[in-house]
């Protein structure tokens, strides 16, 4: 089904036309009808099913087509849990509406405020923020919201996770009442249910499910190694393929330091990406990574959070993640658009109940491979399909 069928008009087809959008996935299908129709929507998708486009492009095509007769405002509000989110997701708009005159801003902590209450003075129809800065500035009566025609809380999850609850209803309880509203989730858990009974009313309700989400042109495959041996891993496959580009994840901003560094040593330019590096610093990496400039990036979940690569081919989880959710979101910023992608896992036997958790998630084995020299001296058992954790007695119980 093509754009235009959606109910998009050709200012809009031609934008996506020319960044190479060929057919709408399902979650664009699903959702932009919805959103025309003025409806509230409640919509669990992961990263990389084009999430983004379903909302950010139905919303210029409402905006587009009525003008405010008072000073420009704000009309479409897009609340995003991290600057790297908000910057990317601004960025969009600006392409999906390059022939529209329709304005954009993005707002964010981390920066001096001045330039992002100025252009807010200028006027803007859509506004990417972070909860902290948007009420901070709200604060300074440089944010009004007299205007608002949507919101949109993009990753509400993560967002929870994050602890912006109480700000996210500072924000609710100041927009006008009669708006719309959309809330995108990676996850329906009971916690994003429970925000939704007020930040949503009456919402059509989209799920894309995580088997739908891990899309079959994205190879996934792990690795059986001990623990103390996965930078030789690492160096090994990066050496022995010379992949163009690769994102890496781990746990912690210390060891996303030290990778980088043992990675040096042996001769392999890596950047270490996390939220302890400045904004600055992060958003040159970004750029460099985005550009080419950088071929291997080593990420944390949280520092990470955000990044989407356009055309990125690779992830590696350094460090396999928990809670399961978070292998879906984390395999879907490769194989965009279609296109094919690649996602390995290195796997030691402490990890063993991550595993299985990840495979029952997904509700398969994921394809297991050998590299001579780094068998495992501890095996890694084959996982327990439908694995549930078993439940630990706490000091309390008798």
């Amino acid at each position: 089904m093509p754009f235009a069928k959606l109910g998009l008009s050709q200012p809009i087809t031609d934008a996506i036309d020319q960044l190479g959008y060929t057919k709408p996935t399902n979650i664009q299908t699903q959702a932009i009808p919805v959103i025309l129709q003025g409806q509230d929507l409640l919509a669990a998708a992961q990263t990389g099913t084009g999430k983004t486009a379903g909302f950010v492009l139905p919303i210029l095509e409402k905006l587009s087509q009525g003008e405010t007769q008072r000073k420009k405002r704000i009309r479409a509000l897009i609340l995003a849990p991290t600057r790297e989110l908000a910057i990317q997701v601004e960025e969009k708009v600006r392409h999906y509406s390059q022939n529209l005159k329709l304005t954009s801003l993005a707002i964010y902590g981390g920066v001096d405020e001045k330039p992002q209450k100025q252009a807010l003075i200028d006027g803007v129809d859509v506004l990417v923020a972070t909860p902290g800065r948007l009420l901070d500035l709200y604060g300074k009566h440089a944010v009004h919201f007299e205007e608002v025609e949507v919101l949109v809380l993009d990753e509400a999850d993560r967002m929870l996770d994050m602890g912006f609850i109480e700000d996210i209803n500072k924000i609710l309880d100041r927009l006008p009442t009669d708006i719309q509203h959309l809330l995108f989730s990676a996850t329906l858990s009971n916690k994003v249910r429970d925000l939704a009974k007020t930040a949503v009313h009456n919402p059509y309700e989209i799920s894309i499910a995580a088997n739908q989400a891990s899309k079959k042109n994205i190879e996934q495959w792990l690795i059986t190694v001990d623990k103390d041996m996965k930078s030789s891993l690492l160096s090994h496959l990066i050496k022995e393929n010379d992949w163009d580009q690769a994102l890496i994840f781990i746990e912690t901003k210390h060891g996303a330091a030290k990778l980088a560094q043992q990675l040096e040593k042996r001769g392999i330019m890596a950047e270490a990406f996390h939220s302890g590096r400045s904004q600055a610093i992060r958003s040159q990496l970004l750029e460099d990574f985005k550009a080419g400039k950088i071929k291997y990036m080593i990420a944390t979940g949280v520092g990470a959070r955000g990044i989407d690569i356009h055309g990125l081919t690779r992830v590696i989880n350094y460090d396999l993640p928990f809670p399961a959710d978070e292998y879906v979101h984390r395999i879907g910023r490769t194989g965009r658009a279609d296109a094919s992608g690649e996602a390995i896992s290195f796997v030691s036997k402490d990890n063993f109940k991550n595993l299985c958790m990840i495979e029952s998630r997904l509700g398969h084995l994921i394809e297991r491979r050998e590299v001579e020299g780094f068998a495992p001296r501890k095996p890694v058992p084959i996982s327990i399909l439908n694995y549930v954790p078993k439940h630990k007695r706490s000091d309390n119980e008798a």
